[in-house]
């Protein structure tokens, strides 16, 4: 039997707890048995690749995978497990391609970034992540890339583990493990120098370091190598935001190779200037944020097939007051920010859904995002493709994820009203099936 480290056997200790807590939600999600034939009645069906919905459909499960998506016509076996959502518009699982599940927020009036570090031991960290995890797939989303524990290490691996062995419920997670950043790039910061301080990210300085991470963090379980190419931002004399470039791009290009080569990808952070440009030099395979990109940037992202993943919620909450430096910092980031989002919109970038949950508190709903990115012109269908198939795409699970279609992984949400009139019905998840197996139902008895 594998020796558990000290890190996982706290995990499984707190999802213990949070399993006795919570016990009902859990068994729900293995109600349905592996082996029987379980008919969904679907009365719209938005499968996440077409452009219309679909009326009046039946989908056929069996075990974890999806058999076939018929018309209402079709004879339905005797024995069959029936879920009746006729009244209902049932889409796949969500996809949020941007999240945190070991940070908990970071409110000014309660410490900030840093109390996530400084004051919450790994076992609280860890029943954290395992509230986060849960509270996902309570909102439908049933597949996360989780990208970087913010100083738990390599945690999210272990969560991801405590999920595949059953022992929490929670979504399907692509975990990027402590990320990476450059010597005065990563919180904690502003300390007495002569303290050695923890920090969120992984350090390097130079490109053999930056490829040994990178080989550190894959030889871990890493499924993504996150990277910071950018860190402070503020506004310069002439009202521009300016943003601190870190890795140079011979240390990116040393992560990227390294990464490609074990078959996986790169995210990079990057808000804009000499650090984006960066990014996209050194072959990064998602921008993370691009708060501020120019026209040719864009159109190298297009040329290259960048993935971009705007994360504009955070952006537009909990601004600083107006006259001080950093409420100046704020308000520039979100003017840039719905620029840029409505150009490479409308340069038909490969954007994908994501929220930075964790920077927002894991208590408030995580389809927000979709409202935001209505609002600044994506229309509701290309919103829910950006949250189902399109990153599904970006995840190398074309068709398994992301899709109700013959052949994916059984995952299946609905909400009671229409989507496409009212993208903030997906804030209200009403059903949940995830692998197969029913672990939410408020819609039938």
């Amino acid at each position: 039997m594998r020796k558990l480290s000290r890190f996982a056997t706290s995990v499984i200790w707190c999802a213990g707890l949070a399993a006795l807590a919570g016990g009902d939600a859990a068994r729900a999600q293995s109600a349905t048995p592996s082996g029987a034939m379980t008919v969904i009645r679907a009365g719209t069906l938005i499968d996440g690749t077409s452009e219309t919905p679909r009326r009046n459909q039946l989908i056929f499960v069996h075990g974890e995978r999806i058999i076939r998506v018929t018309g209402s016509g079709e004879a339905i076996p005797s024995g069959a497990n029936v879920i009746d959502l006729s009244n209902a518009t049932v889409l796949p699982g969500l996809i949020d391609s941007h999240t945190h599940v070991f940070l908990w927020g970071e409110d000014p009036q309660k410490g900030g970034y840093d109390a996530n570090i400084l004051f919450a031991g790994i076992a609280l960290r860890a029943a954290r992540a395992t509230f986060a995890v849960r509270r996902a797939l309570e909102q439908g989303f049933t597949t996360l890339r989780d990208l970087e524990t913010e100083g738990a290490g390599y945690g999210d691996v272990e969560i991801k583990q405590a999920i595949e062995e059953g022992t929490i419920p929670g979504p399907r997670l692509f975990c990027a493990t402590r990320a990476i950043s450059t010597t005065g790039g990563y919180n904690l910061e502003g300390y007495a120098p002569e303290l050695d301080m923890p920090k969120g990210a992984q350090l390097v300085d130079g490109p053999v370091e930056a490829r040994k991470a990178a080989r550190q963090q894959l030889d871990h379980g890493a499924d993504w190598i996150k990277v910071y190419m950018t860190h402070r931002s503020w506004v310069d004399k002439e009202g521009r935001l300016v943003s601190q470039p870190t890795l140079t791009v011979e240390e990116l290009k040393a992560i990227v190779d390294e990464t490609h080569g074990w078959t996986k990808k790169v995210a990079c952070h990057a808000y804009n200037g000499i650090g984006l440009q960066r990014a996209l030099d050194g072959g990064c395979d998602s921008i993370e944020h691009g708060l501020e990109m120019t026209d040719a940037q864009i159109e190298q992202m297009k040329r290259q097939g960048t993935w971009y993943c705007p994360t504009l919620s955070p952006y537009y909450g909990d601004w600083a007051p107006a006259d001080t430096p950093a409420g100046k910092r704020d308000r520039a980031r979100a003017a840039v920010h719905e620029d840029t989002f409505k150009r490479a919109l409308k340069a038909h970038l490969k954007i994908v859904f994501g929220t930075d949950m964790g920077g927002i508190p894991w208590t408030e709903p995580i389809a927000q995002e979709f409202q935001r990115m209505v609002e600044m012109g994506m229309s509701p269908m290309d919103a829910i493709r950006s949250a189902s198939s399109r990153p599904a795409e970006m995840l190398d699970m074309k068709g398994e994820i992301g899709a109700l279609a013959p052949g994916a992984y059984a995952e299946v949400i609905a909400v009671s009203g229409d989507p496409l009139k009212d993208v903030s019905e997906l804030e209200h998840v009403k059903f949940v099936m995830h692998n197969g197996s029913v672990f939410k139902n408020e819609l039938t008895k």
